[in-house]
């Protein structure tokens, strides 16, 4: 296995520790409730905070074409998709590259993590460029048919965009797969009721 994601399946990255649900995950970010990726129009499905224990690390919104309510439903949903994030506390950037190295290792299995290599390391590679992320600053990971997922930090596009449909799969389910980052935020994501305390990874 690649070096970069043997290291973020072996560490304990800043963002990927045991976390208990909240009854409530609202988000404190103001998402819009509309967006678009490369003219297609998207809406808010869903939007949350990410917490780590007790302490706030991110806002997070999820754009759609259509609303959806299940993982199954939103990685069979055709066309354009958004994840927008908002930094609520300093976040060292190798950290969170590897926090979603690692969500994305604990919910694909091992054959999808090696297959998309590539497509991984770039993602460590655009958030390790950053020192750190400070209160405030916004990244996005936007999907586009037929070219793969593109990343943002403060607006900008990083580069080119990376991996397929699968990637992208691969890439949601570190928020609402079966293991994911935080059980609220799925839930919050998704427009479902809080679930009760229930760990994640």
């Amino acid at each position: 296995m690649n070096r970069l994601i043997r290291a973020a399946m072996l560490a304990a990255p800043l963002l990927c520790q045991p976390v208990w649900a909240a009854a409530a995950n609202a988000s404190s970010t103001p998402f819009a409730a509309d967006a678009q990726v490369l003219g297609t129009p998207l809406q808010l499905n869903g939007a949350g905070t990410r917490y780590r224990a007790v302490f706030k690390v991110y806002d997070m919104a999820l754009y759609t074409p259509r609303k959806v309510s299940s993982p199954e439903e939103l990685r069979a949903l055709p066309g354009p998709k958004l994840l927008s994030f908002t930094a609520l506390r300093e976040v060292s950037g190798t950290d969170l590259g590897l926090a979603f190295i690692k969500g994305l290792s604990a919910n694909s299995p091992k054959e999808l993590v090696l297959k998309h290599t590539t497509s991984a390391n770039r993602l460590i590679e655009i958030f390790s460029g950053r020192s750190k992320l400070a209160a405030g600053d916004s990244f996005a990971m936007q999907f586009i048919p037929g070219q793969g997922t593109l990343f943002f930090i403060a607006g900008q596009p990083q580069g080119t965009p990376v991996g397929d449909a699968e990637f992208f799969g691969m890439v949601l389910n570190i928020w609402v797969g079966d293991s994911p980052a935080d059980y609220a935020l799925k839930a919050a994501l998704l427009g479902q009721e809080a679930p009760a305390k229930k760990s994640g990874y």
